[in-house]
């Protein structure tokens, strides 16, 4: 038996335009590359990373299940989106490492793929809706069959009427140009408005509903979906199996999203996708981020009978100063065909990064203040959901 291989290395990189980078490197020098952004929490993650490393630097990088054991159950806490997001990242970089070892795709230590090819969407029409038929007649020109687009800006906790049938308008546009539309409630409703906006947009089916209402509301999501035929999709502010637990023993989704970049890595993300087969939910990971992360997803995507389709953030609204292709030395891994993007082929997360590109980048934005979201306010000064 050969000697472990152990960590040598973790280091991070703050690049543009929201993404913290991981890369993890053996005493035998083989790079992996992960993803823990968390997006306006930047600065938390970083010093997660810190005590991670103190932690498993050292340790046989071979035993992944063990590494995720200790950083998730070691402490007396567990769990939330600071720990989740640092241990994703870092998850991500030990199964590129382990599929690079060994010359496979991620996939084939899962147990192979199941499909030759992930479907994907794109976004369209920005934090506040606009513009949606032409951003979907460029969707359409680029490949993508199908998109996602908010619903509403800013609503108040009970809001005009009015502003429900610009939604229902919004869409209808959209399905013109020929593409199927899933609706972002973005949690920005609450239940006497979401419950209203459910039932109008009923009637012009949308690919989907997601996160109809902020995930603190499992009752009231499972209530909202046995009023309304449409598939509720939510779980990006879902940090693991745990939290997915009352969401599916309630029904309360069709749809689960778990984020690779907050759920704990591709060792999470595979276990979510078993368990959420188990109750008969379409698994479809939210991934407005980085090419790490959409290159994790798809090494689960296509190991998973329940997959459903793949978010993926090209020239997304966010991608301010970087695009998802940016960072990559063959962007052509993630062409899109007929609204497919083909099986990664090469060996770990399947995708090469331009390491000189990303330090320089990290370099000139580590001083730069890190990515916020915007707070919003109706016209009586009073917050409301972003």
């Amino acid at each position: 038996m050969s000697p472990p291989d152990k960590i040598a290395k973790i280091e991070t990189f703050r690049v543009p335009p929201r993404w913290l980078f991981v890369r993890v490197e053996t005493e035998q020098g083989i790079v992996g590359w992960g993803e823990g952004t968390l997006e306006g929490h930047t600065e938390a993650i970083e010093g997660a990373y810190k005590d991670l490393a103190e932690r498993f630097i050292g340790w046989d990088s071979d035993q992944i299940q063990n590494i995720w054991q200790h950083a998730y159950r070691s402490r007396f806490y567990r769990g939330g989106p600071v720990l989740m997001s640092a241990l994703s990242g870092l998850d991500i970089a030990l199964w590129d490492i382990k599929g690079k070892r060994h010359g496979v795709p991620v996939y084939q230590l899962l147990g192979g793929r199941v499909r030759d090819r992930v479907k994907v969407y794109g976004w369209i029409g920005g934090d506040k809706p606009m513009d949606v038929v032409s951003g979907a007649e460029e969707r359409r020109a680029q490949g993508f069959t199908a998109v996602k687009m908010n619903g509403t800006e800013g609503a108040d906790w009970i809001d005009s009427p009015a502003i429900l049938q610009k939604v229902v308008e919004r869409v209808r546009g959209v399905k013109a140009v020929g593409l199927d539309v899933g609706v972002d409630f973005h949690g920005r409703v609450h239940k006497g408005m979401a419950k209203q906006l459910a039932k109008v947009l009923e009637g012009v089916q949308p690919l989907f509903i997601e996160e109809p209402l902020l995930p603190t509301q499992t009752e009231e999501i499972a209530d909202l979906a046995r009023l309304v035929s449409t598939p509720i999709a939510l779980g990006e502010r879902l940090h693991s199996r745990f939290d997915f637990r009352p969401y599916l023993e309630r029904r309360a989704m069709d749809i689960a999203q778990p984020d690779v970049a907050h759920c704990g890595g591709i060792s999470e993300l595979h276990r979510l996708a078993s368990y959420t087969e188990t109750y008969d939910v379409a698994f479809a990971p939210h991934c407005p981020l980085g090419p790490i992360a959409l290159a994790a997803c798809m090494q689960v995507d296509l190991n998973s009978p329940n997959f459903f389709i793949q978010e993926m953030s090209l020239q997304i609204h966010y991608n301010q100063g970087a695009d998802l292709l940016t960072y990559l030395v063959d962007p052509l891994v993630f062409a899109i065909k007929n609204g497919y993007v083909e099986a990664l082929q090469g060996p770990g997360l399947g995708i090469e990064i331009n390491e000189t590109l990303v330090r320089e980048a990290a370099a000139i934005h580590v001083s730069e203040k890190a990515w916020r979201n915007v707070v919003w306010t109706g016209p009586d000064g009073a917050l409301r959901e972003w």
